[in-house]
């Protein structure tokens, strides 16, 4: 997904002592055709959960009389990108040559390493689009890695009142094969009407607990749709409550706080203005960098880079670090 604020600020992606829970802001997400998504991730509170850098939670949005998801041919540098749906189905195509189907509780990850480009439409076989997408900060020592993809289907997992899909890293001795650059944790969690869960969690893990829906309390507090509730590191239990008498879902992220300063612009993840101010000209110019994307059809060939604001973007840390 790109990140498509009219004015896209400046962010600094650092670890920070907040503790607590993130609201969400409303956003466009794509070209024309752009629906609304609830941002989580980042914020001035707290830019990252381990490296996960970005969270859009979207819908149920209904595609047959609202249109779906149209996001034309956009780049990124020094990120993975990882597509969740929880109904409908998205098509993906990207400059490595890569075509699949994102759908329900299948994972999508894609490396844009040092570049790439892509395009995502739901497909005339959607009629509710609901899911998120997730970005993943990649490490210096892997920033410039090659293009890559991987698709993978967690089993589900029953465990007490709740229904686990482990699909990055590992809890409740489900485990992940896909290749990630840092260690991380994302799982969906399903949670029965009353259920009390509470999870042996990694203690050298950050932790985020991210709600779709339903009446969940993390740690005795409330949380609304989209809220991102924050735990930090050096607890090695999560707990987390269904509240209410319906199923509750929620998505699990996690990782050891990331050590580096990161520049994040639109849809680079670099170092220093410099580097953004390159990556944007780059792209722009239509460089080898990012490639092209075949077989894409839509009201515009590829999503033109909005400008730069007018200061030297920096990192900014976060309050307290």
């Amino acid at each position: 997904m790109s990140n498509t604020e009219p004015a896209p600020a400046e962010v600094a992606c650092a670890a920070s002592p907040f503790a607590g829970v993130l609201h969400p802001r409303e956003v466009p997400l794509g070209g024309p055709r752009a629906i609304r998504v609830r941002r989580t991730l980042p914020q001035r509170e707290r830019s990252l959960i381990g490296a996960w850098c970005f969270v859009d939670h979207y819908g149920p949005h209904d595609a047959r009389s609202g249109g779906g998801m149209d996001v034309p041919p956009h780049p990124h540098t020094g990120l993975q990108t990882v597509s969740w749906l929880f109904s409908g189905e998205v098509e993906h195509r990207d400059s490595a040559g890569v075509h699949a189907m994102v759908r329900p509780g299948e994972l999508n990850l894609m490396t844009a390493g040092a570049g790439i480009c892509h395009s995502e439409v739901s497909t005339s076989a959607t009629s509710i689009l609901h899911g998120v997408q997730l970005w993943v900060a990649l490490p210096d020592v892997a920033r410039d890695t090659a293009r890559d993809f991987a698709h993978f289907v967690p089993t589900p997992r029953m465990l007490g009142g709740a229904t686990l899909r482990v699909f990055l890293g590992e809890l409740a001795g489900e485990r992940s094969p896909v290749h990630t650059f840092t260690p991380l944790l994302g799982a969906q969690v399903d949670l029965e009407p009353g259920a009390e869960l509470t999870l042996e969690v990694d203690p050298a893990f950050e932790h985020g607990v991210l709600l779709d829906h339903g009446e969940v309390s993390v740690a005795g507090t409330a949380l609304n749709v989209a809220d991102l509730a924050f735990q930090a590191a050096g607890n090695d239990r999560l707990s987390v409550t269904n509240d209410g008498e319906g199923s509750a879902r929620l998505l699990l992220l996690g990782g050891p706080p990331f050590p580096e300063e990161l520049v994040m612009w639109w849809n680079f993840v670099g170092r220093n203005h410099d580097e953004i101010a390159t990556y944007r000209t780059q792209w722009e110019e239509g460089d080898d960098r990012f490639g092209a994307v075949q077989g894409y059809h839509g009201a515009v060939a590829r999503l033109p880079a909005p400008p730069l604001p007018n200061v030297t973007l920096r990192p900014r840390p976060n309050p307290g670090v």
